[in-house]
């Protein structure tokens, strides 16, 4: 097949559609996969802010059965759980960004989390 007949077969399904309708799908494609390769790029930009929280650890007879509380930072937490949920992620997430700051339960690693009681997250790779 030469150029000059893929270039008639090519005219001729171009000329059976609109050219409206032709514009508007070129630029529903164009405008999608816009969005795709941004969405995408986004995606490894993200940074988390450094926060502080308390973690409750086991009580010791020290303070007559009251539990001790441990800083943790949100960078050193490896993975990050809902205090409503009962899956975990880690941070890159998607599942993670939508768990709300006042909500998050960050553990130092993915053995810690399951010894909460936490499952791993189905669409989070591990």
């Amino acid at each position: 097949m030469i150029v000059a007949e893929v270039q008639a077969k090519c005219k001729h399904f171009f000329d059976r559609i609109p050219r409206d309708a032709l514009i508007v799908g070129i630029l529903i494609a164009a405008s999608s996969l816009s969005f795709l390769l941004g969405y995408l790029s986004g995606r490894d930009g993200r940074q988390a802010s450094v926060i502080t929280i308390d973690i409750p650890t086991a009580p010791n007879s020290e303070n007559n059965g009251v539990g001790e509380t441990q800083g943790l930072r949100r960078d050193s937490g490896k993975v990050v759980a809902s205090k409503n949920g009962s899956k975990y992620y880690l941070p890159s997430c998607a599942g993670a960004e939508r768990i709300s700051e006042a909500n998050k339960v960050w553990f130092a690693s993915a053995a810690a989390a399951a010894r909460a009681g936490y499952a791993p997250a189905t669409n989070c790779e591990f």
